[in-house]
């Protein structure tokens, strides 16, 4: 297995005095990277449950177990040959248990589908089941020193994917045809599940398309992230094609001054909300108010994105900058009529500054 069996017990502790701190029985853990987090490896249709005292058990399909056992530090795995033998296993866990209050994260991640949420209800009609995202992501917003040790591999190879970005680059490539690139680097560098993401026209979130092409003068930008032992790192770059229009030199320049001004606001004790106003109003002054979208940084971790994400999680704005927190700065491109214009970096947060990844 990656990591020291150690790192994850403590961890299943940790979150045991939470749940009992809650008054929580026990927790059915679906999403993936929080199955990650707990279980040491990567396994699709997870399948988690964790009492608020005792060894948790996993539920995997027939025939992985042993190769499971290899991967991961927990003893207790069940196989199950249908998705009915899951369901009875869980339904029998709970009850055979006692439980009355039980904890789900409610996400909207890979694997935690709502199918499941309703069949269980369905099937547990006595059992009240909580939210438990607070907790899970209380734990994972602060990282340890061998999450930081794999963030900041995952940085060095995000670094060498954008580097073949800027060789690749051309007039008439398209967006699949540059990501392609940037994913083979990575992958051969180690990145089992690399992001990419490329834009040739104005767009936040760009997932390539094949018949979307780099134009003789214009901009494209590129977000990467690339992960080592499933945790990543983030980071984006705007290029410059042929001769930029004034505008776009302008929005550059401003994105750049924007940055400077986020990295020295942004220390420990302080909330991204305030740190979000300033942002907003230096972006009005310079005159890109329309085309700035709020959210200034968000965390990185076991996923790309994930809380603090006050970019899509309002009440997250709130949040206070912690030490050993990882947050990506500045997450949201200036939008103008000829591209997305973004420069995005990973920062560990250490009590006397940032420390950057990418």
């Amino acid at each position: 297995m990656r990591g020291n069996e150690e790192i994850f017990r403590k961890r299943i502790e940790k979150f045991q005095e939470l749940l009992r701190e809650n008054e929580i029985e026990g927790a059915v853990i679906r999403t993936l990277s929080s199955f990650i987090y707990f279980t040491g490896t990567k396994w699709l249709r997870p399948s988690l449950l964790i009492p608020a005292e005792g060894e948790p058990t996993v539920y995997v399909v027939k025939g992985e177990a042993e190769l499971f056992k290899r991967r991961s530090w927990i003893e207790n795995v069940v196989e199950f040959q249908r998705v009915e033998d899951l369901m009875a296993g869980v339904v029998t866990w709970v009850n055979g248990n006692g439980m009355t209050r039980v904890g789900l994260e409610f996400g909207i991640e890979r694997d935690a589908y709502l199918i499941f949420l309703k069949l269980f209800e369905r099937l547990n009609p006595m059992v009240e089941i909580v939210d438990i995202l607070d907790q899970t992501m209380s734990l994972r917003m602060i990282k340890d020193d061998w999450e930081l040790e794999n963030i900041r591999k995952a940085g060095k190879i995000a670094r060498k994917g954008m580097a073949v970005a800027e060789e690749t680059i051309k007039p008439g490539k398209s967006e699949l045809e540059i990501a392609a690139e940037i994913i083979r680097e990575l992958m051969l560098s180690g990145s089992e599940d690399p992001k990419v993401y490329v834009s040739t026209t104005p767009r936040a979130h760009a997932e390539p398309f094949r018949d979307l092409k780099v134009p003789e003068n214009g901009v494209v930008t590129v977000v990467i992230g690339a992960d080592w032992n499933h945790y990543y790192a983030n980071m984006a770059r705007t290029f410059v094609v042929g001769d930029p229009s004034e505008r776009v030199k302008n929005a550059i320049e401003v994105k750049e001054e924007a940055l400077k001004l986020a990295l020295e606001e942004t220390r420990v004790g302080v909330t991204l909300n305030s740190v979000e106003k300033k942002l907003a109003n230096f972006f009005k002054e310079r005159g890109f108010g329309d085309a700035y979208l709020t959210g200034y940084t968000h965390g990185v971790g076991l996923l790309i994105e994930e809380p603090p994400m006050p970019t899509i999680i309002v009440p997250t704005r709130a949040a206070k900058v912690r030490e050993n927190m990882v947050l990506s700065i500045i997450h949201p491109p200036l939008m103008i009529p000829e591209g997305a214009i973004k420069h995005e970096d990973t920062y560990v947060v250490k009590k006397d500054g940032l420390e950057r990844v990418t």
